[in-house]
């Protein structure tokens, strides 16, 4: 894999003829790629709970009712029990993966404890699962054209209606996806 072919900090968009329900009409958060394979979270599947349903699952006193609210995302298939927190500004969190400068996916209950206190990241993104691919996975995917990728926005990730990402991550290429066919193949 080139430097350049690296989607790490991009945004992975399905395109519309994507078969595989749990990635259809989705865009990911790039948050890791390498040659040994690429974790994503998707970003635009809002579940049935909110961010007060976690916290008193893990019995963590919130302070700052306004975030009972907040959307928990499904970020993917795989481990679907565990949280992932995707912020901004990065911060100094006990388990952190940088992603980019101002990016970063957390897994440790601190970060649950100041968003609770109101202390937390400014912008936040809560899911539960996230999407994985192995090595060489991601990259057949996308020569069989299931998925275009873009530079990743704060503005997709956080202030967009979730119903809104897919369409708006394409548009940021000048793509209008409701244009593009739902039939695969090549030229």
């Amino acid at each position: 894999m080139t430097e350049t072919s690296n989607l790490t900090d991009q945004l992975l968009i399905a395109m519309p003829a994507m078969g595989d329900p749990n990635f259809a009409h989705t865009v990911t958060y790039m948050c890791q790629h390498s040659t040994d394979g690429a974790l994503g979270i998707i970003v635009n599947r809002p579940i049935d709970m909110k961010l007060g349903d976690i916290m008193k699952q893990m019995e963590i006193e919130v302070i700052d009712e306004k975030i009972d609210n907040v959307p928990v995302y499904a970020g993917g298939p795989v481990q679907t029990e565990r949280g992932f927190i995707l912020h901004n500004p990065v911060g100094q969190w006990d388990s952190s993966l940088p992603v980019s400068d101002d990016l970063a996916l957390t897994t440790s209950r601190d970060i649950l404890a100041a968003i609770a206190k109101g202390e937390g990241p400014e912008n936040v993104l809560i899911a539960l699962g996230y999407a994985g691919w192995s090595a060489g996975q991601l990259e057949s995917e996308i020569v069989a054209n299931a998925w275009l990728n873009s530079p990743a926005q704060k503005s997709i990730l956080f202030d967009l209606p979730s119903d809104q990402r897919w369409k708006a991550a394409a548009e940021e290429m000048g793509i209008d996806i409701d244009q593009l066919s739902y039939q695969v193949g090549h030229a």
